[in-house]
C-alpha cells in the first residue's frame, strides 16, 4: 500500500533490503533467541557492505540521500526478520549516526559515521540509567573537566548493542548546579580503559542484541569528543527522539507482519467441524482486525514520515511521532496476540515463530519511551496546538454553533 509514496530509488532499495533479509541464516535467528549469540556482528557488517544503513543520510557520509519515507520502509522490511534485528540495525545507523550528523563536526562524522554505515564498527546509545528509566533528566552519570579532557563516571543499563559496541553516545551531567535540562552534555566515548560492559541474560525476548549494562570508571574522553556543545545534551536528546520513536514504530510493523501472514496461512489450512477455520467468524474477524490494524499503522507511520520530510513544526512532529509510536506498538502487539489466539495451542509452541514474535513485541511499547510517556507528550502538544488555533482569526469558533451558545450562566467552569 505504500508504493505511491516511494520513489523509483525507494522501490529499488526495497528489493535490495528484501534480498538481504532472505540471505540471513535461519540458524542465526534461532541461536540469538537461545542466547547463544550475544550480538550478530556479521549481520550488520553485511548490511554495511550492501549500503543499506542510513538511507536518508547524505551520500558524502555513506548514505543514499533518500527520505524518511524510505527509511521507514527499510526499517519495516528489516523488522520482518525479528524485532531484535531491526533494533540493532536502527540503534547505530538511525540513532547514533543521526546525532553525529546533526550535531557533530566533520572530524566526528568521518571517524564515527562513515565506518559505521560501512559496517566496519558498531555503536550504542547510552541513555537509560539504573535509577532512572523515563527520567532522562535525572541522569547521575557525571563528567568532570580535567584540562582539555573530560573524565566520565557512572553506569547505564539496557543498552542495546552495548556488549559489542566500538563506541558509545553517552549523556552525562556536566553542571550539577544547573537545572536538570541545562546541565547535561553528550559525548562520543570509545571503548577502552575504564569502559566495562556486561551482557544481560534472561530477557523475555529480543535476545542476542547485545543488551548490556555499561559502566564508566573514570573514563578519560578528549574535549573534541563532546557532541554539540557543553551542557547542550538536551538538544541532542530532542533530535534523537524522532529516529528513536518513528524508527521504532516502523520496524514494529515489520515484526508483526509475519504473525499475521502465518496465522492467515494456518487458518486457511486448519480444519475443524468439517471446514477450514477461516470460515468461522470468531477466527476470520480477528484476522480481519489484524489486517486493518496493520494498514492503519502503515498509514500513520508513513504520513508521519512525510510530515518530518516536509519540515512540519517541531511541536506537531513531536505529537505525530509520539502518536505513531504509541498506536503502532500497541496495535502490533494486538496483531501478534490475535495470531496466537486463532492458531490455538500450536501458536503457543515453538513449532511456529508466533510465540517468539509475541515475546519480542512486548518490548515495543516500553523501550525508546513508554506508551505512558507518549501519551503525556501527545496531550501537551495537542493542547498547545489547539490554543494557538483558537487564537487565529481565520479559525471558526464551532462552540458557538449550538442553540444555547449564549447562555453564559450555564457555562460555569468553576
Amino acid at each position: 500500500m505504500i508504493d505511491p509514496l516511494l520513489s523509483d530509488a525507494g522501490k529499488a532499495l526495497r528489493e535490495e533490503v528484501r534480498d538481504f533479509v532472505k540471505s540471513v541464516p535461519r540458524d542465526l535467528i534461532l541461536a540469538m533467541d537461545r542466547d547463544e549469540v550475544q550480538f550478530p556482528k556479521e549481520f550488520l557488517a553485511e548490511a554495511g557492505r550492501r549500503n543499506l544503513m542510513g538511507a536518508r543520510y547524505p551520500r558524502e557520509w555513506g548514505g543514499r540521500g533518500l527520505t524518511w519515507v524510505d527509511t521507514c520502509m527499510v526499517m519495516e522490511e528489516v523488522g520482518t526478520l525479528g524485532y531484535i534485528f531491526a533494533c540493532i540495525f536502527g540503534v547505530g545507523a538511525e540513532l547514533v549516526c543521526d546525532a553525529v550528523l546533526i550535531h557533530g563536526t566533520d572530524e566526528q562524522k568521518e571517524r564515527y559515521v562513515r565506518p559505521l554505515l560501512q559496517g566496519r564498527i558498531f555503536a550504542a546509545e547510552c541513555l537509560t540509567e539504573p535509577r532512572g528509566g523515563s527520567d532522562f533528566f535525572g541522569a547521575t552519570t557525571r563528567a568532570v573537566r580535567d584540562g582539555d579532557d573530560w573524565v566520565i563516571s557512572g553506569a547505564k543499563r539496557f543498552i542495546v548493542g552495548g556488549a559489542a559496541a566500538d563506541y558509545f553516545l553517552v549523556y552525562a551531567r556536566t553542571d550539577p548546579e544547573a537545572p536538570p535540562h541545562k546541565g547535561i552534555t553528550a559525548f562520543l566515548v570509545d571503548r577502552g580503559p575504564g569502559v566495562e560492559t556486561d551482557y544481560l541474560y534472561g530477557l523475555m525476548g529480543c535476545r542476542g542484541g547485545g543488551a548490556a549494562r555499561v559502566r564508566f570508571h573514570e573514563v578519560r574522553v578528549p574535549g573534541r569528543n563532546v557532541l554539540g556543545r557543553v551542557n547542550g545534551g538536551v538538544e541532542v536528546f530532542y533530535t534523537m527522539m524522532i529516529p528513536e520513536r518513528l524508527g521504532t514504530a516502523a520496524m514494529t510493523i515489520g515484526a508483526a507482519r509475519p504473525a499475521l501472514e502465518i496465522a492467515t496461512r494456518y487458518t486457511r489450512r486448519r480444519r475443524a467441524f468439517g471446514r477450514p477455520i477461516k470460515e468461522f467468524q470468531g477466527v476470520s474477524f480477528q484476522v480481519a482486525e489484524s489486517a486493518m490494524l496493520l494498514d492503519a499503522c502503515r498509514a500513520m507511520a508513513y504520513m508521519t514520515a512525510r510530515a518530518v520530510d516536509a519540515g512540519e513544526p517541531p511541536g506537531r512532529v513531536r505529537r505525530l511521532v509520539s502518536e505513531s509510536k504509541k498506536f503502532i506498538t500497541e496495535s502490533c502487539q494486538q496483531v501478534a496476540r490475535h495470531a496466537m489466539q486463532v492458531m490455538g495451542g500450536i501458536g503457543y509452541t515453538r513449532v511456529y515463530p508466533v510465540e517468539r514474535i509475541v515475546r519480542d513485541l512486548a518490548l515495543a511499547s516500553i523501550w525508546t519511551g513508554t506508551s505512558e510517556i507518549m501519551s503525556q507528550i501527545i496531550a501537551t502538544e495537542w493542547y498547545k496546538e489547539r490554543e494557538a488555533l483558537e487564537e487565529a482569526p481565520e479559525t471558526r469558533d464551532v462552540e458557538g454553533d449550538a442553540e444555547g451558545a449564549d447562555d453564559l450562566e450555564e457555562k460555569d467552569f468553576g
